[in-house]
């Protein structure tokens, strides 16, 4: 390889690795952008060389006008009946070669995520992630619209919602949210005036075109709208969960070792609360009471009833805060009750008591 040739190949790698690191923006260039292209001719004539002759031309990068819409997420967002101010989470991005105001809009739908929609949620508010946490929170501001979202900018925005008291485990609300774009260019007061597609009118050379360029959603909205549509769903649990087990802890021959549940035996039931929702989500468990009969085929182990018990992974029971029998039986129903401490979000308590089968 020659010199120049090895030149050339270096400064045509070089040239490359320039391209390549080049990065790519779905926006492209601004609009309202001048871009001007210079034509430099040389020539002579009867050898003499002439002042070069350059011709130019100047055009302005039209506005194309692009978004998405996107739920954060993939599965459904459980909520409890009666619960106010139910978030859900999306993204909205600016995929346009301007700054443009977005218009927000939520409405009722079919279900996202599976199951069949079957209450409506009301009150729809909206909320911009002000502090970029994604986790709504008091922190997060109130808005109706997108207020100068940049080219190649997202934004989260939580759709807020009422859920009906009265509704159980498993009942769905499909929620749908529409970003739509809007006149852009004076930031705060009120959202911009509606966009003109003019994608069926002639070309002007340093006029500012607008062309809708936005693909079809696959939630109802059509393509070259200047809107787009993403769903998500609520999904109804049952905040308090609670589960009953019975453990022989020994009987009159084989004490605790393989102890059966014979008559004479002693047997510890423990009921263990779960709060479903999640933790710091301030859907706490209160006013807690439980009540429970006794079989007629057992007895109170006397001083036995302890409330405010820790439950582990497995379901095991053990400590709680001792209750006297003077509190916590009565011995007319045979009843076993008492109140519990709150139970937070995500947490677990027990109430355990034990009994000797007659």
């Amino acid at each position: 390889m020659t010199r120049a040739s090895h030149r050339l190949g270096a400064v045509s790698l070089l040239v490359l690795a320039g391209l390549a690191a080049t990065p790519a923006y779905a926006a492209g260039t601004a609009s309202g952008t001048s871009i001007t292209n210079t034509v430099t001719v040389n020539y002579s004539v009867a050898s003499a060389a002439q002042t070069p002759v350059t011709a130019s031309t100047t055009f302005a990068v039209d506005r194309k006008i692009n978004l998405t819409v996107a739920e954060i997420g993939s599965t459904t967002t459980s909520v409890v009946t009666g619960q106010l101010a139910a978030a859900t989470a999306f993204t909205v991005t600016n995929l346009s070669n301007a700054p443009l105001d977005f218009n927000l809009s939520a409405v009722n739908g079919a279900a996202t995520h599976g199951g069949t929609d079957n209450f409506d949620v009301s009150n729809f508010k909206y909320y911009l992630d002000t502090d970029a946490s994604g986790t709504f929170n008091a922190g997060d501001t109130q808005v109706t619209f997108l207020d100068e979202l940049a080219a190649d900018v997202s934004k989260t925005v939580f759709v807020v919602a009422d859920v009906p008291s009265g509704r159980v485990a498993n009942d769905v609300a499909g929620v749908f949210l529409t970003a739509t774009g809007r006149e852009g260019g004076s930031a705060g007061g009120t959202v911009g005036a509606a966009l003109t597609n003019n994608s069926g009118t002639a070309n002007t050379l340093m006029g500012v075109e607008t062309v809708f360029a936005d693909t079809a959603s696959a939630n109802g909205d059509g393509a070259t709208n200047a809107a787009f549509t993403a769903g998500d769903d609520y999904t109804v649990m049952v905040a308090l969960s609670a589960v009953k087990t019975s453990t022989v802890i020994s009987d009159p021959f084989n004490n605790t070792t393989n102890p059966k549940m014979i008559p004479g035996a002693t047997v510890e039931y423990c009921i263990a609360l779960t709060n479903n929702t999640a933790v710091g989500s301030g859907f706490d468990a209160t006013g807690l009471t439980l009540s429970d009969v006794l079989p007629v085929a057992t007895t109170l182990v006397s001083g036995s009833i302890k409330k405010d018990g820790a439950v582990n992974g497995s379901g095991v029971c053990s400590g709680g805060t001792a209750v006297t029998d003077a509190v916590g039986y009565t011995s007319g129903t045979r009843t076993v009750s008492s109140a519990m401490a709150d139970v937070l979000g995500g947490a677990k308590a027990a109430l355990i008591f034990r009994v000797t089968i007659n």
